[in-house]
């Protein structure tokens, strides 16, 4: 929907004549979904992002940025700013946590913190978080929760009331509609709250399987991949490495490591171009290579339209003459994912890849290819699974422009850092009980300074994968395997496991692990 040019110009200058959005920042935050660390190309990838590679030419790229490992664990670290297990998102091994699970009454989201102080809170796309979006204190959203079909809006809500769908749907993308309605949030903005700051949280489905895509943008990306996964994990690093962004080192395709779940019958279901293990390329069949070229394709055309749409929000924000105070931040939920699996309405073998009627899943090979140069895949905590792109912007508040910031970080920096921004102290108290400390820091000094942030460790756990950093040692072990200990300065792929010629330094960051562990434990049960 266009609005007309007299009233654009009429947003334009209510929105810009207002001092108090001055005073404090708008506030962007977009989260991607199964996005690989090196699929973006200002992080080393071919996929043509040129607003996100923007956003990083005019601000900053963290190299060492963290997430959960997993979709929902990642969403309550970010808007919360405590780790999933400390408020019952994620299982501990005595406590347990999940998608089941509800936040303890004092675990707040971030427009809780922010409303209080004049914000106008917006929702767009994903939510996976417990409880109503309204009730999480937003005053607009588009819950997407029909994540099997990105072509149908069908069990998706508004403002926590689901949307009613023509018999007759047609012309629907679910990116193409996040962005729209977070477009519309904005204009509304414009329009009827121009002296007030604004939250805007985008949460894209895309590149999540199912793979599906439009056939405009797949058939840019058609032949790219025919080359095979090792050339273009290649040929990501050899960029990585230019731009300085990682040390010398690329990790090994693991063989032996497939999906994190079994689904046989998804196998058979998929054809005989399925391969569910990260083959030499040499080794497949044509009927593979073509089957994965193509899978990958469909993959590179959702991050493509992903950073299109993005595209239309930045230009919103221009429009409004918000661009230049508005802090940006965009990360990813967690690494690539080689899951492979047949669900929701099926996959007809018979239809275009990536039509609605198709359902196919990246998987192991290209899923480690999207991870360059990590190990492991979604779901797993080695750098493979929990690394994320992070790109702040926010030419008011940051002078640095193209440059890189190698301070850890993670999604539970978020909520600080926002606020901290913002000129915000978060809230004490909630129902006259006190809200415990949480474990995020601000990111504010690193937009000055590298490595100007520091912490006491990085702690992670999901579905017995585990893993904790201290500054540059890492101790991570998978599910039912004995600890690795890594030291990522030199390391970062994790190719050479220290824990034999280091076993002290192994058996202490174990001790803390379990510290770590336990501590959550009893906080996760605060009433």
């Amino acid at each position: 929907m266009r609005i007309p040019l007299v009233l654009g110009l009429l947003v334009t200058l209510a929105f810009s004549s207002r001092s108090a959005v001055a005073g404090r920042p708008n506030v962007l935050v977009i989260l991607a979904d199964d996005l690989g660390y090196s699929d973006l190309g200002c992080y080393g990838g071919e996929i043509a992002t040129p607003h996100l590679d923007s956003l990083a030419a005019g601000g900053l790229r963290f190299t060492q940025a963290y997430n959960t490992a997993r979709c929902w664990p990642s969403r309550a670290a970010l808007l919360t700013g405590y780790y999933a297990q400390q408020v019952r998102r994620d299982a501990l091994p005595t406590v347990p946590g999940g998608t089941q699970q509800q936040r303890p009454a004092w675990a707040r989201l971030l427009p809780d913190h922010l409303k209080p102080h004049g914000y106008r809170c917006y929702h767009s796309g994903k939510w996976h978080v417990d409880g109503p979006v309204l009730a999480g204190g937003f005053d607009r959203s588009l819950d997407m929760r029909n994540q099997g079909n990105f072509f149908s809006a069908r069990g998706n809500s508004i403002d926590d009331r689901p949307v009613k769908i023509p018999e007759d749907e047609s012309g629907y993308y679910a990116t193409i509609a996040t962005a729209d309605h977070a477009i519309e949030c904005l204009r509304d903005h414009a329009l009827q709250h121009p002296d007030r700051p604004f939250f805007s949280y985008v949460a894209f489905i895309a590149p999540h399987f199912p793979l599906h895509a439009l056939p405009e943008d797949i058939a840019r990306y058609q032949d790219r991949y025919r080359d095979g996964w090792e050339e273009l994990r290649d040929a990501r690093h050899t960029r990585q490495k230019l731009a300085g962004l990682l040390p010398p080192g690329l990790s090994a395709l693991e063989r032996e490591v497939g999906p994190p779940y079994h689904y046989p019958d998804a196998l058979v279901k998929l054809g005989e171009g399925e391969v569910n293990r990260p083959l030499p390329w040499s080794e497949l069949t044509p009927l593979q290579r073509d089957f994965q070229a193509m899978k990958m394709a469909i993959h590179a055309a959702m991050v493509d339209r992903m950073d299109q749409e993005m595209g239309r929000i930045l230009t919103q924000l221009r429009s409004m003459q918000a661009f230049d105070n508005t802090l940006i931040l965009f990360a990813s939920d967690n690494g690539a994912s080689a899951e492979m699996m047949v669900r929701d309405g099926g996959h007809d073998p018979a239809v275009p890849p990536g039509s609605a009627k198709s359902y196919l899943c990246l998987g192991p090979g290209f899923s480690s290819a999207a991870n360059t140069p990590f190990r492991r895949h979604k779901t797993w905590v080695h750098e493979g699974g929990i690394s994320t792109p992070f790109i702040v912007h926010w030419p008011a508040g940051i002078a640095a422009r193209g440059e890189l910031r190698h301070n850890p970080a993670h999604l539970v920096d978020v909520v600080p850092t926002v606020l901290d921004a913002a000129g915000i102290d978060r809230l004490r108290e909630w129902d006259g009980q006190p809200i415990p400390p949480a474990p995020g820091h601000s990111l504010r000094p690193a937009f000055i300074r590298d490595g100007s942030v520091t912490r006491d460790c990085l702690w992670w756990l999901h579905e017995g994968n585990r893993a904790i950093r201290v500054g540059d040692w890492k101790l991570v072990a998978a599910k039912g395997k004995p600890w690795e200990l890594y030291h990522l300065a030199t390391d970062r792929a994790e190719r050479h496991n220290l824990a034999a010629q280091y076993p002290d330094r192994a058996r202490e960051l174990e001790a803390l692990w379990q510290a770590q562990t336990d501590e959550m434990a009893a906080l996760s049960q605060a009433k």
